[in-house]
């Protein structure tokens, strides 16, 4: 080992996170180094799960430990020993919940610059006293808006949303906004207790006894006399009264529930807030203005004609010397972010509706301007959701940052980031239990002599894959007028029996465009949306969950003999409800240790020791496993031990279609990437016998896929068109693109800058639109095949 601190290298020795094989590999700093392989080889076990948890470990051990606690962090790696390295930062595209106040202005702080802008040097009315930067926040007590809290939007209800049909009574339930079940007759008992005629119609209801049931903010409490039922005992009771109106309110705003959230919004209506206009903020902050404009309405233009305005009023004559600094320093860090391909986003818009990708580079942006050097970044995919044109800029911007004085070590899959390293480490050869070793850590052109690599294949000497004959559309599916975001009256006809790519970068509307398919499909064909969002928020829903397999394995588990001679049933088997389950984990397999004055910490559960079960229900076999050790196998060793059994073969065949038979029945869902949720998905779609037509719609199917596992993907999609289905994919790989049938390309370009259609039709004939930014790309994928 070279311990000397002037060694160049990051050396990592016994790197065992996951499927790691004892990794030894040196990888250089100061350089741009791509880690690459098939999903599930390990190359984010060693990039994210090895190198970067190291580093934050070893930052954490420098806090005091009172502070340590209050810091979520990863756990210690599992790896001999790691020389050479510095402290790190993760870029990754994970996301956090959803917050409608977190915004592009937030996430980059430009938002703090601009807020900051208005305080100093904005243009305030005669008289009015000037204000601190706070008062220019919707997210602070200071700024918000008192009607509206600072969100802009008020939600409203109506007598014709509450009770969609009023002949019926109160008892039959008229008002469709209550909750079901006990809570709802009781809110029905208590009425009656007020003296209100609950069996009468709605409509021959006094107009001022309905306007009270349903708006009143009064909750008076009264003693409710149950109606008596045979063989019940019910006794009186105090209850409150909540009107329909407070209680979807209630609901809405404080409910935990996804789904009692959906179903109180369809009660409701949302209009911008009469006191702001939409605007978030307090009238003295609305009345302050710079280059005419209040904070609002530059918070909603989009970035590039942000900064145009901001460059303008810098320059002109009555600007001031605070005025032209602050305007400086804003128009320079946007410009780092419209670099990014970003420029068509606007500062007021909701993280939420961001793609991970988005987020991933407005954070990347957000570093470039904060003049760290000597640190290693570590990026998952930063090319991800991005158009080839906008790809080129984000090499530029990786290579600032290297040349700013830091590592950047990058886990990705497009190969033209692949081609623009300085040094490529291939983790391979297969995934899972097939990979774990390093195959390659060197310059990228020496690739080219190691035969086991998957990667070497498609970045040296790819072989021009046969032109396909363009399929003929058996129908069409006409969509639109189309407005929302940036679409203004957009239609568009899909071709059905095809498989078409929706292109165009990043921001001209592909996905609001495709979003809008769901309301225009013919009567007798199902919608199948296939995304990347995670199949689970718990370790408790696994593969064999969500696909349905674990039902079959633990109705196989109960017909046993064992099984049957001790009574036990299908439900025993399940590690979520009590009985068959290890009741000191509760069948998680681990528990959380409480460490003074550190972070809590996991074990495994000193009971069944990871196993999920108590003793008793892991002494019953099938065919001489528990069911411990069925969920530890591979989808891959599960098809040969469940060969024999249709139900469970017709799942694991599919997984393995899909390419993913290298991960484990029982692997927690929170494990799975996007790229693995989303095929996870598609294989519990296909394994479903579908006689009627279906149309498939998968956004960005692509996104952390090997080129290899492209391969097998696209292989199942022109499958199911071969079927006799019809499937439409948002995508930016352009040699997926060149294999699709019809092709609809929207932008010019991000933002207000596209929302239309400029280009439909064959690929060779989208290759050839003069106003496509896709074209160029297009047409070097299609020459790539001829």
């Amino acid at each position: 080992m070279h311990d000397s601190p002037h060694d160049p290298y990051v050396r990592v020795r016994g790197a065992r996170e996951h499927n790691l094989a004892g990794v030894d590999v040196d990888i250089p700093r100061d350089a741009l180094v791509v880690f690459t392989g098939v999903s599930g080889s390990g190359k984010s076990s060693l990039a994210f799960g090895t190198l970067y948890a190291e580093a934050q470990r070893r930052y954490f051990e420098s806090v005091a430990p009172y502070a340590r606690r209050l810091i979520h962090q990863v756990g210690a790696p599992a790896v001999g020993e790691i020389t050479g390295l510095p402290p790190a930062v993760s870029l990754e595209q994970r996301r956090s919940s959803p917050n409608a106040r977190s915004s592009v202005g937030t996430v980059t702080t430009l938002s703090n610059s601009l807020r900051m802008l208005f305080s100093r040097a904005g243009r305030y009315p005669e008289g009015a006293e000037r204000l601190d930067s706070d008062a220019f926040s919707p997210n602070t007590a200071a700024g918000a808006c008192p009607s509206c809290h600072g969100l802009g939007l008020i939600h409203e209800t109506s007598e014709e949303l509450l009770v969609p049909d009023p002949d019926l009574s109160i008892r039959e339930g008229a008002i469709a906004a209550w909750p079901g079940a006990w809570q709802g007759k009781n809110l029905r008992d208590v009425l009656a207790a007020l003296g209100h005629d609950v069996d009468r119609p709605w409509r021959e209801l006094d107009a001022e006894d309905r306007k009270w049931i349903l708006f009143t903010d009064e909750q008076p409490v009264v003693t409710v006399h149950p109606v008596r039922e045979a063989g019940r005992v019910q006794r009186p009771y105090q209850g409150t009264y909540t009107s329909a109106r407070r209680y979807v309110l209630r609901t809405f705003s404080d409910s935990k529930s996804p789904s009692l959230r959906a179903k109180a919004e369809r009660f409701l209506t949302a209009a911008p807030c009469p006191v702001c206009g939409g605007g978030r903020l307090r009238p003295e902050a609305l009345a302050v203005t710079f280059a005419g404009r209040t904070v609002a309405e530059l918070a909603a233009l989009p970035l590039t004609a942000l900064a145009g305005l901001l460059a303008t009023a810098a320059t002109a004559a009555d600007a001031t010397e605070t005025a032209r600094v602050l305007t400086e320093d804003l128009v320079a860090r946007i410009g780092t972010v419209s670099e990014l391909g970003l420029g068509y986003l606007s500062l007021d818009r909701a993280t939420p509706t961001l793609s991970n990708g988005e987020l991933q580079r407005l954070r990347l942006a957000t570093q470039l301007r904060s003049g760290l050097f000597g640190v290693v970044y570590v990026l998952d995919e930063p090319s991800a959701g991005l158009h080839p044109a906008d790809t080129e800029a984000l090499l530029v911007v990786l290579d600032r940052l290297k040349a700013a004085g830091n590592s950047v070590f990058v886990v990705e899959h497009h190969l033209d980031v692949v081609r623009h390293a300085d040094w490529l480490v291939d983790v391979g050869p297969g995934a899972g239990v097939h990979g774990g070793r390093v195959l390659h850590s060197g310059p990228p052109g020496e690739l080219a002599g190691v035969e086991e690599s998957a990667t070497r294949r498609f970045l040296f000497g790819r072989e021009a894959a046969p032109a396909r004959a363009v399929r003929e559309p058996a129908g069409w599916l006409r969509t639109g007028p189309v407005t929302r975001h940036n679409l203004r009256d957009v239609e568009a006809a899909f071709p059905l029996g095809v498989l078409t790519a929706v292109t165009g970068v990043s921001g001209s509307g592909k996905s609001t465009l495709v979003d809008a398919l769901t309301g225009e499909l013919a009567e007798g064909t199902r919608l199948v949306t296939v995304d990347q969002r995670p199949i689970g928020r718990t370790p408790r829903s696994n593969l064999a969950t969500y696909t349905g397999l674990f039902d079959v394995v633990r109705k196989l588990f109960a017909e046993t003999e064992e099984a049957v001679a001790r009574g036990y049933r299908a439900g025993r088997f399940s590690f979520n409800v009590p009985g068959g389950r290890c009741e000191t984990c509760q069948g998680e397999g681990f528990v959380s240790v409480e460490l003074l004055f550190l972070p809590s910490t996991y074990a495994p559960c000193p009971d069944c020791h990871g196993a999920r079960y108590n003793p008793e229900t892991l002494q019953v076999r099938l065919r001489g496993l528990t069911v411990a050790e069925v969920l530890d196998l591979t989808v891959e060793s599960a098809a040969a031990f469940f060969e024999e059994t249709p139900a469970a073969a017709r799942s694991l065949r599919t997984l393995l279609d899909v390419g993913l038979g290298y991960l484990r029945l029982g692997q927690p869902a929170t494990e799975l990437s996007g790229g693995e949720a989303q095929r996870v998905k598609l294989a519990s779609e296909l394994q479903r016998p579908h006689r009627s037509p279906t149309l498939y719609v998968l956004d960005e199917p692509t996104t952390g896929l090997h080129p290899a596992d492209v391969e097998v993907l696209m292989r199942q999609l022109h499958g199911l068109v071969d079927a006799g289905h019809s499937v439409v994919v948002v995508e930016h790989d352009m040699d997926v693109v060149a294999t699709a049938d019809w092709v609809i390309d929207l932008g010019p370009g991000g933002g207000d800058r596209g929302g239309r259609i400029v280009a439909a039709g064959p690929p060779d004939r989208v290759a050839g639109a003069a106003d496509s930014r896709t074209a160029p790309y297009l047409a070097r994928a299609l020459s790539g095949r001829s």
